[in-house]
């Protein structure tokens, strides 16, 4: 079978080689945006004098300084050689990762998690542009396609891997797991994927640091609301300096010769409506994805290793039919599928919502609706990472796989301090029951929002068309 997959890539235009190395390293970080989601709980039993808002650093570090750089990072690769940058990126997430995994305290753990996403921050960009220099232009929407599906499945297989990985050997196994992954990527990068370079000034250093402020801001407002409450003069602050500075960075950006962010790329209509919907997607998506771990946990009373078995139907569909997705969407075009995926996904919440009871019923209470969930999943991730990139030539490959990136990540702060809001702690089972079917209501919402911002696609021939010509002019240029 795998022989067989290789070779059906090779036909399609994709080099498996190149596609193999770009996908596992964008796996191993997305995997890590979730297990360590399931950690938590044990890293609290192994600190238990580190309160648990000091210790819930150890999720925000990541998710504030992984969103802030982005956006230069796809820049920097971009323009300095995105192999070049995609293996620095992984040597830091590595060592990032070995410091989380040894760390003797929950500071050292913080700031190895620090670390993780700067590397992280530096490969992502570049995995996805790699990817995408290296293959045929008519085979493009396709390759792109499968990559975010393969980081959406590891997203949504966090729990289920790490609940194994951390009942057999403890929490540090969520960070040594990685090791092994990324000398093997690291290895085979330097042997099979060419470098990318398309030259030219390295960016404006100044406009990037304003943007990386502006956004990690952002970041740590929504991300630190709730705990700091939300009109603590800490979390206006953050929102304030969002605020200023972010328009600063984009002004500055108007005027240098080698801007921070390549504003350019927002002249695509595709490219436009796709980062708008991803953001909402997202909010659905990661609130969705820690509601139903909570739920199973605490309300069924499933245990982390069994809740975290009960939500892999889902992510196994998504693993199955992202590539079927990017074929579908390259022949109809990105709105139809997208408005598909939306539509399936708040489906699946929906059944939550009118069937899911106190009372576990696994097969006819659950399954139906994490089987819709991962249909929607399918439909609407892979391809909105596609439609994020279409019609951008070559030197904009990583910028434009930044900008989604960080529109993922900004949704899914949003989402996960949406649901803490809204569940909080609830001090009955019943209570529980109502304030979870209010978050999957605003999941369904959100998903809903995306589907009709994704209907304003244009129609199949002046997106599938017109996407491969302009690679294609970009490429002999």
């Amino acid at each position: 079978e795998m022989l067989r997959f290789m070779k059906q890539l090779e036909r399609s235009g994709i080099p498996w080689p190149v596609f193999a190395v770009t996908v596992a390293a964008a796996f191993m970080v997305a995997l890590d945006l979730s297990i360590v989601n399931v950690a938590f709980p044990s890293m609290r039993r192994s600190f238990p004098e580190v309160s648990t808002a000091a210790l819930s650093w150890v999720l925000a570090a990541y998710s504030v300084v992984f969103g802030a750089l982005l956006l230069g990072a796809g820049r920097i690769a971009d323009r300095s050689g995105r192999r070049r940058v995609f293996l620095l990126g992984l040597l830091i997430f590595t060592a990032g990762s070995l410091l989380c995994g040894i760390a003797p305290s929950a500071w050292l753990l913080i700031v190895g998690r620090v670390v993780q996403a700067i590397g992280a921050a530096l490969l992502m960009p570049a995995s996805l542009a790699l990817l995408l220099s290296a293959t045929a232009p008519a085979a493009r929407a396709q390759a792109v396609a499968m990559w975010g599906g393969v980081s959406a499945l590891a997203v949504a297989t966090g729990p289920s891997l790490g609940s194994v990985l951390i009942d057999a050997g403890g929490w540090r196994w969520a960070f040594f797991v990685n090791l092994p992954v990324a000398l093997v990527a690291g290895v085979a990068a330097r042997r099979v994927v060419p470098e990318s370079v398309i030259g030219g000034r390295v960016p404006d250093l100044v406009g990037v640091a304003l943007l990386s402020a502006a956004v990690a801001a952002l970041a740590l407002a929504i991300t630190q609301g709730g705990d700091w409450g939300w009109s603590s003069s800490r979390v206006v602050g953050s929102f304030a300096a969002a605020a200023v500075l972010g328009p600063i960075a984009i002004r500055r950006s108007t005027r240098h010769e080698a801007p921070a962010i390549d504003l350019d790329v927002f002249r695509s209509r595709t490219v436009v409506l796709a980062n708008a919907a991803t953001v909402l997607y997202s909010v659905g998506f990661f609130g969705m994805l820690l509601a139903n771990v909570l739920f199973l946990t605490s309300v069924w009373k499933y245990s982390t290793l069994e809740a975290g078995l009960a939500i892999t139907p889902g992510p196994l569909l998504v693993a199955a039919l992202s590539g079927p997705s990017g074929r579908l969407a390259a022949r109809v075009g990105y709105g139809p599928v997208l408005v598909a995926g939306g539509l399936t996904f708040a489906t699946g919440l929906l059944f939550y919502v009118t069937t899911v009871d106190v009372e576990a019923n696994y097969l006819t209470h659950w399954l139906p609706g994490a089987l819709l969930v991962g249909v929607g999943v399918a439909l609407s991730f892979p391809v909105l990472s596609a439609a994020a990139v279409a019609g951008l030539p070559q030197e904009r490959f990583g910028t434009g796989g930044a900008i989604n990136q960080t529109a993922r990540q900004i949704g899914a702060v949003l989402g996960v301090a949406l649901l803490i809001a809204i569940v909080g702690t609830p001090t009955s089972l019943d209570q529980a029951l109502h304030r979870f079917r209010i978050a999957w209501l605003v999941g369904a919402g959100a998903a809903l929002g995306s589907a009709a911002i994704s209907s304003f696609h244009r129609r199949r021939a002046e997106t599938t068309v017109a996407v491969p010509v302009v690679l294609a002019h970009a490429d002999a240029a």
